[in-house]
């Protein structure tokens, strides 16, 4: 699977993540997705089963909200007969199911905590234990979960068990949100307004430089999934030029707070500004490891624009920032 035709983007964090997925995907190793809603978290467990040696086996979706606490641990694990009203026959449940392959659950973060101990027990030993049954069952699946929120505060807040966040954190893959990948904007709009007019035998329309620098602005806060669906609305519009007048209010209102330069609020008193650049600079070397391609394309300036400030800040050793050797 070409990762880079099913995942668009040039940003430098994007990439890194990218490389990370191909790396851990052969492996069995447990991943833990971390991103906002809409910012392609299934895109990314499905990138890892494609390129994994289970690609060729069952793969199942959970979304760990959209079931009861009272179903949750019966449907994973499975039940036997006679063990709650109801349960007239043995029932297999998702585990045994996805035997082989691989298992995504989205949401975990909506996982109750009395399911946890059991999923737990089960990344470790590969054992589990059905509803109403004395006899341990196993099971060959590799756990991929997914989370909107921040997991670690659900644990300083006792509502998720440290040793399962430690447990499936053994490869974390953070997403980005679109507001801070405006460059990337661009190709997506570009990307997904080809698709749909395939899809509507439309002609393919054009943006005005207004418009496309509001959407830039935009601060997405439905991701790559609203701008998706922001696409598939200007397609049924059928108008060969986007320009101002054809967006949306709100995407002429809602302005991203970590979007473009051009809302950098400069402070009373003034900047140091060969701190400012210093500084920058630093930040994105240390981000990008020390690399150069990726640093400058972070600052959005040449590579050679790049290096020349790294030398005029006496930077161009990257072990002077904290990171390895520059490239």
């Amino acid at each position: 699977m070409n990762l880079s035709k099913t995942i668009i983007g040039n940003d430098p964090a994007l990439k890194s993540l990218l490389r990370n997925v191909k790396i851990v995907a052969p492996t069995d190793a447990t991943v833990l997705i971390t991103g906002e809603t809409g910012t392609g978290k299934e895109l990314i467990a499905t990138a890892i089963l494609k390129n994994s040696r289970r690609s060729d086996k069952e793969f199942i979706p959970l979304s760990c909200a959209t079931l009861p606490e009272s179903l949750i641990e019966s449907e994973l694990f499975g039940y036997c007969k006679g063990s709650f009203t109801g349960a007239t026959a043995d029932k297999k449940g998702i585990l045994a199911a996805v035997d082989g392959g691989t298992l995504f659950l989205d949401e975990i973060n909506s996982l109750p905590l009395s399911v946890q101990v059991k999923l737990l027990r089960f990344i470790e030993a590969g054992e589990y234990l059905p509803l109403g049954s004395v006899k341990t069952r196993k099971a060959d699946v590799r756990i991929i979960a997914a989370t909107n929120t921040k997991l670690d505060e659900q644990v300083n807040a006792g509502q998720f068990r440290q040793d399962l966040y430690f447990r499936l954190s053994v490869v974390p893959l953070l997403l980005s949100p679109l507001r801070e990948r405006p460059r990337d904007i661009k190709l997506l709009i570009d990307h997904f307004l080809n698709y749909f007019s395939k899809k509507y035998v439309a002609r393919t329309p054009s943006l005005s430089n207004e418009a496309l620098e509001t959407l830039q602005r935009y601060s997405w806060p439905g991701n790559i999934r609203e701008l998706r669906n922001f696409c598939e609305y200007l397609i049924i519009l059928r108008r060969r030029i986007i320009g101002l007048n054809d967006l949306p209010r709100e995407n002429l209102e809602n302005k991203s707070e970590t979007g473009l330069a051009s809302h950098f609020k400069l402070p009373a008193v003034g900047v140091d500004w060969p701190e400012l650049e210093g500084n920058l600079i630093r930040q994105a070397m240390v981000r990008t490891n020390g690399k150069y391609k990726d640093a400058s394309l972070l600052l959005g300036m040449s590579r050679d624009a790049f290096y020349y400030r790294t030398r005029k800040h006496k930077l161009e050793a990257a072990k002077k920032v904290g990171v390895g050797n520059s490239q």
